[in-house]
């Protein structure tokens, strides 16, 4: 059975903006806000959450489906993930649009100000689980996506009886209570981060004991604090790895997810899996782009150790990487 991503696939137009925003809004001119902020560098990077996390958890040897729709733009983007080992066979084409983009400004204090343009995204509603042949996953992963379609594929995980992964995020402010209230419910596991915790809470009136009966695992990153989860009646602390140099924020969150999902695959408990996570995430902070960082699993167990202390279940985590690249090794030997 598969593992499945549905979500974003895009281009990222990374900024950044040698300041600090706060320095210049304004609190009592927010009714009227006009900002403009001069960057000093930019770069076009393939992104999309379903993208970033899918990435993540192939650097450990898993095999995920991305399942997304994509526009008229996308052949060096499949081009990429074909020559990264990435699967493309469910990311569906859609003639005469464009590819998602994601337009973001970070500041030296890595806060970020970022627009979406939906794109050929907007077409996902269109398709289902079952019309691709995904009615039989192990997991599915909602991850941003047009909402329409999050909405679709969690009512469809639900009927189907698949174990699914919801994972809001930046679509929680276009998601109503409402919405949040159908979709929630039945999820194994829910991700967010602090603040987006703090807007379901306030969105759907429940509270966080409330919230926590209705998904089996609920995963809180909490930035240079760290992560908490949630698992039925226990609370698992994670602390954040040490950053060698911080150079950009942007899909850190997107690597954590990898990670976590990747240990947890492999049968990780969830006290190691966070810790994975974490250290995805920190890879992804030192590198400019969502899916620039790379690590061989020596680096990635003695990098772990360094921060959390030795962890023979590590080896499991890597277990798949090691026999693929055995394999190309016999194909390829002369």
């Amino acid at each position: 059975m598969s593992f499945v991503i549905t979500g974003s696939v895009a281009y990222d137009y990374l900024m950044f903006y040698p300041g600090r925003y706060r320095e210049h809004i304004l609190p009592d001119q927010l009714d009227k806000i006009s900002l403009s902020f001069l960057a000093e560098s930019m770069r076009k990077e393939r992104g999309g959450v379903a993208a970033n996390i899918a990435y993540t958890m192939k650097l450990f040897g898993a095999d995920p489906v991305i399942f997304a729709t994509v526009g008229q733009d996308f052949g060096d983007y499949r081009r990429w993930m074909e020559e990264n080992g990435l699967r493309t066979d469910h990311i569906v084409e859609i003639p005469n649009e464009f590819t998602a983009s994601f337009f973001v400004g970070s500041d030296q204090d890595h806060n970020q100000i970022a627009i979406f343009y939906t794109g050929a995204m907007a077409r996902a509603r269109e398709f289902s689980l079952a019309s691709r042949g995904l009615h039989n996953a192990q997991t599915v992963v909602i991850s941003p996506n047009d909402p329409g379609a999050m909405l679709r594929y969690a009512q469809e995980c639900r009927q189907l009886g698949i174990p699914y992964a919801y994972d809001p995020s930046q679509q929680i402010a276009r998601l109503s209570g409402e919405e949040l209230v159908e979709s929630i419910p039945g999820a194994t596991y829910l991700l967010c981060n602090e603040y987006e915790l703090a807007m379901i809470l306030n969105k759907t009136g429940w509270t966080l004991d409330e919230l926590r009966t209705k998904v089996k695992a609920l995963v809180t990153t909490l930035g240079k604090e760290g992560s908490r989860i949630y698992v039925e009646s226990d609370e698992v602390r994670v602390p954040a790895a040490r950053l060698e140099q911080p150079v950009d924020p942007t899909g850190a969150g997107d690597a954590y997810r990898g990670g976590l999902f990747a240990a947890l695959l492999a049968g990780l408990s969830w006290e190691v899996a966070g810790r994975v996570a974490a250290l995805c995430g920190a890879y992804a902070l030192e590198h400019r782009g969502t899916t620039a960082h790379r690590f061989t699993p020596e680096e990635f167990i003695r990098r772990y150790a360094e921060n959390f202390g030795p962890e023979p279940t590590l080896d499991r985590l890597f277990a798949n990487r090691r026999e693929a690249v055995g394999a190309f090794q016999a194909t390829d030997a002369p």
